[in-house]
């Protein structure tokens, strides 16, 4: 039914469960799986300005990046095969280009993501897929 999953990760539970999800599809399937990771710089809004986030912050955002990175690995330690991308920008928009590009049929995400600015039934991210994905999209909970 699906030829090619398109999994996002960010670190947080929910993600790690959208991708437990996406492994056991993928192998129901025999579908490749392919695992998305959006680096989104912090920055800081002021007015019309955007400024770099202060270089501690940076340095904080460097290291959750390495955990992240830690976190995937280890959840693909049993699957082999899947595909590890590691994009910069804006994360729905993001998951959204890789999966025209790579030629997924089926996007996984978590409800909710790492931020702590999340919309009241879904995360903005998730809302963002569903809402503009040409292909089905599974939002775990």
């Amino acid at each position: 039914m699906y030829s090619n999953i398109l999994v996002a990760f960010d670190g947080s539970d929910l993600s790690k469960k959208a991708l437990k999800q996406a492994e056991r599809l993928a192998v129901r399937h025999e579908s490749g799986l392919e695992v998305l990771y959006v680096l989104n710089s912090p920055v800081i809004v002021i007015g019309d300005g955007i400024f770099p986030a202060p270089e501690a912050s940076r340095e904080r955002y460097a290291e959750h990046n390495e955990k992240v990175m830690e976190a995937v690995n280890a959840e693909l330690s049993d699957f082999r095969g899947a595909k590890v991308h590691i994009l910069e920008g804006n994360p729905a928009k993001t998951i959204l280009r890789l999966a025209d590009r790579i030629g997924a049929d089926l996007i996984v995400v978590g409800s909710r993501g790492l931020t702590g600015l999340n919309e009241f039934v879904l995360g903005s991210v998730s809302h963002n897929v569903v809402q503009h994905s040409k292909v089905p999209v599974l939002v775990v909970k």
